[in-house]
């Protein structure tokens, strides 16, 4: 379980980490709209602001576009489920105010 929870947590680091470039912005409603790219102009991640905190769905992506990581944040905390995709494996992870709740293994 331990292995488990180190492993998420270098994916969810993945998910949030500061970037060499600076993301595309763009106004929603009332979010701001931003998307990372990888060097070779695909995107590495998109989601949203508020408030200057981060706020509604997160998606991650490798260099190819594959889909690695959907998470969900409101006002700046970790909600919901989370999930993690590592070649043909899915992972889940429930949060609740941030908190790990569940962590649903692949096998």
């Amino acid at each position: 379980m331990k292995n488990s929870l180190s492993l998420v947590a270098i994916l969810i680091s993945a998910v949030v980490s500061s970037q060499q470039t600076k993301p595309e912005l763009e106004v929603v409603d009332s979010k701001v709209k931003a998307t990372y790219y990888f060097e070779n102009g695909t995107v590495q991640q998109q989601g949203f602001f508020k408030n200057g905190k981060l706020d509604g769905t997160w998606i991650a992506y490798d260099e190819a576009g594959h889909k690695k990581a959907i998470a969900e944040y409101r006002n700046g905390n970790k909600i919901g489920k989370w999930f993690f995709w590592n070649d043909s494996c899915l992972t889940e992870v429930d949060y609740s105010d941030s908190r790990i709740a569940n962590v649903k293994n692949c096998k």
